[in-house]
């Protein structure tokens, strides 16, 4: 079973930034498929962005172009999500996730096998 701890959530007025982590208890991290998802009270959880086994190929939610940059180390087990730019409705629990299938939609839950707990960020107004 593949063990997901979220890190660097927290409180930041809008227009800031933040840098999550999520770290793989996994030897075999770099054949998993990463992605980064979050849900706001009363929402649905939604897709952010989303990165291959090797870190050649990324996906965004339209939402988040331009301002987030998912990247992975492979050496480290890590997931990073660097998140600039944030709004105020972007408040929400983030959630990593590992997925071991090949190719499939990188946004659909179903691609993914494993979930973290989450850590919450607030931007605030």
């Amino acid at each position: 079973q593949v063990q997901l701890v979220e890190s660097g959530g927290g409180l930041v007025q809008a227009g800031g930034s933040l840098r999550l982590s999520c770290v793989a208890s996994t030897r075999t991290f770099s054949s998993y498929a990463m992605g980064w998802f979050r849900q706001a009270p009363g929402n649905e959880r939604e897709f952010i962005a989303a990165i291959n086994w090797s870190g050649f190929n990324t996906y965004y939610a339209d939402s988040v172009k331009g301002r987030f940059t998912i990247s992975r180390d492979n050496a480290k087990s890590t997931v990073y999500l660097q998140m600039n730019s944030l709004k105020p409705e972007e408040t929400a629990v983030y959630y990593c996730a590992a997925g071991s299938r090949r190719g499939g939609d990188y946004s659909s839950f179903e691609k993914y096998d494993h979930w973290g707990q989450g850590t919450q960020v607030t931007a605030s107004s």
